[in-house]
């Protein structure tokens, strides 16, 4: 089967992780363009802003067509590679895939994460901006206590890897950055984690991740 024209713009240690590993799950070739953004500094290629004013990674562009959202993104790859059902294996394992890539991303990640890593965009008020982050852990906390519990084994989904362990991985990894004792509080979501270490993705991504941010 033949591939378009794939490139991939992401950062170290942001949510595109989770389709950074999809694109190498799926052993498609494609181009890779690295962007550097932490609490401190953000510094994306020259003209991002045409590619996505959005001025967000992850984005992945197919024969020049410009997808965003890791839920989208996630998406796109796994037409790449049907085989591997990254979707899930039946129309309920789907429709499950959904409802958590759909809540990781407007919940987990947008609604908790997002006070807690960029408390300004929450607030002009710097008096706030303490509160909110204090208030954004805890949302995060209650958010991965759901993730504990609706776990029942080293996949999110069925039986099978698909993109919702490796967008789960993200999170886990931005909760122990953070000062929680993931292995303690979580030991579901860890052994889950911990199995996913063993892709070969993944360790792929994490080496790829640690040359970027040292460089």
């Amino acid at each position: 089967m033949a591939h378009p024209e794939i490139k991939f713009y992401w950062a170290p240690g942001a949510c595109s992780l989770c389709p950074h590993v999809l694109l190498f799950e799926t052993g498609v070739s494609f181009e890779s363009i690295a962007n550097l953004i932490t609490k401190e500094t953000v510094e994306f290629t020259p003209n991002f802003s045409s590619i996505n004013p959005k001025m967000r990674v992850p984005v992945l562009s197919l024969e020049g067509e410009i997808i965003t959202e890791v839920p989208a993104i996630a998406t796109a790859i796994s037409s790449f590679a049907p085989e591997l059902h990254l979707l899930g294996r039946t129309t309920m394992e789907t429709i499950r895939v959904y409802e958590w890539m759909n809540w990781l991303s407007g919940t987990l990640h947008a609604h908790a994460f997002g006070g807690l890593l960029r408390p300004e965009r929450m607030s002009d008020e710097k008096a706030a901006l303490p509160g909110i982050e204090k208030k954004s852990m805890g949302n995060v906390q209650n958010c991965f206590d759901m993730i504990e519990g609706k776990l029942n084994g080293l996949y999110a989904v069925g039986n099978a890897f698909t993109v919702v362990d490796s967008y789960l991985f993200v999170f886990h990894r931005w909760g122990g950055g953070h000062g929680l004792d993931m292995k303690r509080a979580y030991p579901k979501y860890t052994a889950l984690v911990d199995n996913l270490v063993n892709r070969p993705s993944v360790q792929k991504v994490l080496e790829l991740e640690k040359s970027q941010a040292d460089s």
